[in-house]
């Protein structure tokens, strides 16, 4: 009796050690689910759902609150989009080994919250260079109107000396 009680007790372990992770993936899954919900709800829905897995994740920072607050700030539209604080929420969980259907939804998430942050950075800059090169034009404008008026002036002395030899 007790050899089979610990016989189950050790199938038990290896077969929770075996586990690939369903579980995790049905939770996973239930975070997507809401992040698309969320998505397609009102501004005041988005907001109250925002709020909730923030609540959620402070009063436990367990993974899975972490996760559902990450994907909900790196998938709503502005101004609830923070793709930095949810780079930042996914970058343990993607950091993990080993790779479970939590730190491969993580590693996705965080890599497109990355490359949104680089376009972001990217178009910030491109448009530093636009307004630097319509200050340059403006400055060579002006300097283009400030030459013509020196040849006016020029233009005018000479005609005044002509005047005036006549």
């Amino acid at each position: 009796m007790r050899l089979s009680a610990v016989l189950l007790l050790f199938l038990g372990v290896g077969c929770a050690a075996l586990d690939t992770g369903g579980g995790e993936a049905a939770r996973v899954s239930e975070v997507l689910a809401a992040a698309v919900a969320a998505a397609r709800a009102t501004p005041e829905e988005q907001r109250r759902q925002l709020n909730h897995a923030q609540q959620m994740f402070a009063a436990g920072q367990d993974d899975m609150s972490r996760a559902r607050l990450a994907t909900l700030l790196a998938t709503l539209p502005a101004p609830l989009r923070d793709e930095v604080r949810a780079a930042a929420l996914l970058e343990p969980l993607a950091a993990r080994r080993p790779e479970t259907p939590l730190v491969q939804f993580a590693s996705l998430l965080a890599a497109g919250a990355a490359e949104r942050q680089k376009l972001a950075r990217d178009l910030r800059a491109a448009e530093k260079r636009e307004e630097s090169a319509e200050e340059r034009a403006a400055t060579l404008r002006q300097q283009v109107e400030a030459l013509k008026s020196i040849e006016r002036g020029i233009l005018e002395r000479e005609e005044r000396r002509r005047t005036i030899k006549r």
